[in-house]
């Protein structure tokens, strides 16, 4: 067996992906991005952060932030729900490895999409920045948006975000009087 036929049998295998909901939107990230999956528990919030910035949680003695994706995506504060989950994901955003929280409505499952399978992010008709986008798949019979976590997660921009964010003033201190 030459090494040009093991890349080519590696190259023909599906790609596995874990699905989410926001909403009654379906989603994919990579498997190979993914960590962990926890429950939603809460977390510690973080003053003069945007709205997309849920908190931080512990994980095992390390300090994750959570990306509210909902809110990433400009759809508003995500509402808690049973099934509130977080995926715990590892990026590489140019600085090294990140890893970061994703606070998603449900996790579906993991699917394996074949590349014939994924086609290119269409120019207009996503409720998405188009350049969250990898691509878009069928499977089992409903579209699968595939989302582009360095561009989704990239801290960069939160930073830049949080640059912006309007401080929240104190209203109970504030109207107590001695």
């Amino acid at each position: 067996m030459n090494l040009a036929t093991v890349n080519h049998n590696a190259e023909a295998l599906p790609t596995q992906y874990l699905t989410f909901l926001l909403g009654d939107e379906r989603f994919a990230v990579g498997i190979l991005h993914v960590k962990e999956i926890i429950e939603y528990a809460g977390t510690a919030t973080v003053p003069m952060m945007p709205d997309c910035v849920r908190g931080v949680i512990n994980l095992r003695g390390a300090v994750v932030p959570v990306i509210d994706l909902s809110a990433r995506f400009g759809r508003g504060v995500a509402a808690i729900g049973k099934r509130t989950s977080i995926i715990i994901a590892e990026i590489d955003d140019g600085d090294g490895k990140q890893v970061l929280g994703m606070m998603v409505d449900a996790v579906s499952a993991v699917v394996e999409i074949e590349a014939p399978d994924i086609e290119p992010a269409p120019p207009f008709g996503a409720r998405i920045r188009a350049d969250f986008i990898a691509g878009i798949a069928k499977c089992q019979g409903r579209f699968v948006i595939l989302l582009a976590l360095e561009r989704v997660l990239s801290t960069g921009e939160v930073v830049e975000l949080s640059r912006h964010a309007v401080p929240m003033v104190a209203t109970a201190s504030s109207s107590s009087s001695p």
